[in-house]
């Protein structure tokens, strides 16, 4: 369910077609993506998720979409 609604996310986010995307979709590498579109990401899926605040150095360590539903899934145990 957290990949589910973060592809959805980043489909959106990114003006993709959701069926382009997949858990080892890389942000950086396939999606283009710079250090705001990550930032801007990550509050949307803190505020959907009811996250706290994510640590500098754990967004460091998010590569692909698979990365950040693994970060999500921890983050709400």
């Amino acid at each position: 369910m957290v990949l589910e609604k973060i592809l959805d996310m980043v489909a959106e986010q990114f003006l993709l077609e959701r069926d382009t995307i997949s858990a080892n979709t890389a942000f950086v590498a396939d999606l283009g993506a710079d250090s705001l579109d990550v930032v801007e990401l990550t509050m949307a899926l803190e505020e959907e998720f009811s996250l706290p605040d994510t640590p500098e150095d754990a967004l460091s360590e998010i590569v692909t979409i698979g990365d950040l539903a693994a970060y999500v899934t921890r983050a709400m145990e």
